[in-house]
């Protein structure tokens, strides 16, 4: 009867598990002081992890006198603009956000609205003073259980842990280790619930040498943290096992993963939003800025589909290739190895033919 009772306990566990697999985005992000940034520059770097595997990424023009251009990444199919999920605008500000499961409960009708406050953000703030202002106007409840990462062009950041009612204010000036951290869990919250604290750790352990040594860039995110298997519980670096098949779980990039952006705040009046689109693994980085988008990470007039997450979505397919059952959650490292290796090496020419361009414009 024991021993029943046992197994019954593991299966309700499972069902649970593997709810709660499908039903979280697991976002991974950091905010970056300039004092551990290696040219100096303050950043934002957001890991996405949604439902929605095709997303591209849009200029949208101020439609109203004193609000603001900005770029942003949207949901393929979001042809009004109405969901941003990273972005910045025209006066240098900038924001982001990651999901939050242990704020105060979710009862409201009204919710998933994080999208919808940071498309507002982009629209009307240049400060973070604008934001906490924003916040505390918009109706209550808010329908947001949500960690708002977000960076002025001062280079002042603060995370801002948003629940239905109000939000707590982590400010990046002072965080002794300059840099803000938050996956799926907010500090404010309880200690036992929400989600990421793996990936958190995974962070931490791959930007520790980067931050002491003062050398934290924006490849550091887009090509070390969004490309590595590293597993903090396990201590070992699951890409370099030599199995052919691993398990997907609690690394940062996920097969839910859709982008990795890092917004990099250059004081200079040349913001620059790094964008690796799709699953970053098998994608590499292109730069936007405010008055520049690639052609490839715009949306298509007719599918509404960025071509470049067409393609990377192709080839996650590849790395991802069993289809029957949970056969999602399988990785196959040698196509992984193979995309995560040349689109590393795109990113990194690309990285320096833009700053090679930014380098001679400024002489």
């Amino acid at each position: 009867m024991r021993k029943l009772v046992m197994i019954k306990h593991t299966i309700v566990l499972a069902v649970m598990l593997m709810s709660s697999w499908t039903a979280v985005s697991p976002c991974t992000s950091a905010i970056v002081d300039r004092r551990v940034a290696r040219d100096g520059y303050a950043m934002l770097w957001k890991h996405r992890d949604t439902g929605n595997e095709n997303n591209f990424v849009a200029r949208v023009e101020a439609k109203t006198p004193g609000d603001f251009d900005y770029v942003a990444l949207f949901n393929a199919g979001d042809s009004l603009f109405s969901e941003a999920w990273a972005g910045m605008n025209r006066a240098g500000f900038a924001i982001m956000n990651t999901a939050s499961y242990n704020l105060v409960p979710d009862t409201a009708s009204y919710r998933d609205r994080e999208g919808v406050v940071m498309t507002a953000a982009l629209r009307s703030c240049s400060t973070l003073s604008d934001f906490e202002a924003l916040l505390e106007s918009l109706p209550k409840p808010l329908g947001v259980q949500a960690n708002f990462g977000v960076l002025d062009a001062s280079g002042e950041g603060a995370c801002y842990e948003t629940h239905d009612g109000g939000y707590v204010k982590y400010a990046l000036s002072d965080t002794p280790g300059g840099v803000l951290y938050r996956t799926n869990y907010s500090y404010s919250g309880d200690s036992v619930s929400g989600f990421g604290y793996i990936r958190e750790c995974n962070a931490r352990h791959l930007l520790e040498p980067y931050r002491v040594m003062g050398t934290i860039a924006p490849e550091t995110f887009t090509e070390v943290l969004s490309r590595s298997f590293y597993h903090s519980l396990l201590d070992c670096d699951m890409e370099d096992s030599g199995r052919e098949w691993i398990v997907d779980q609690d690394f940062i990039p996920r097969n839910s993963s859709s982008a990795s952006v890092v917004i990099e705040q250059r004081g200079d009046g040349c913001a620059v939003m790094w964008t690796v689109i799709g699953y970053p693994p098998c994608s590499y980085v292109l730069p936007v800025t405010v008055d520049s988008v690639p052609p490839e990470l715009q949306p298509d007039a007719v599918t509404g589909r960025s071509s470049l997450c067409d393609e990377v979505v192709r080839r996650k397919n590849e790395v991802f290739p069993i289809k029957r059952g949970s056969g999602n959650r399988y990785i196959n490292l040698p196509r992984l190895r193979h995309y995560n290796d040349s689109c590393r090496a795109v990113s990194m020419a690309r990285y320096e033919n833009f700053r090679r361009l930014i380098s001679a414009e400024l002489q």
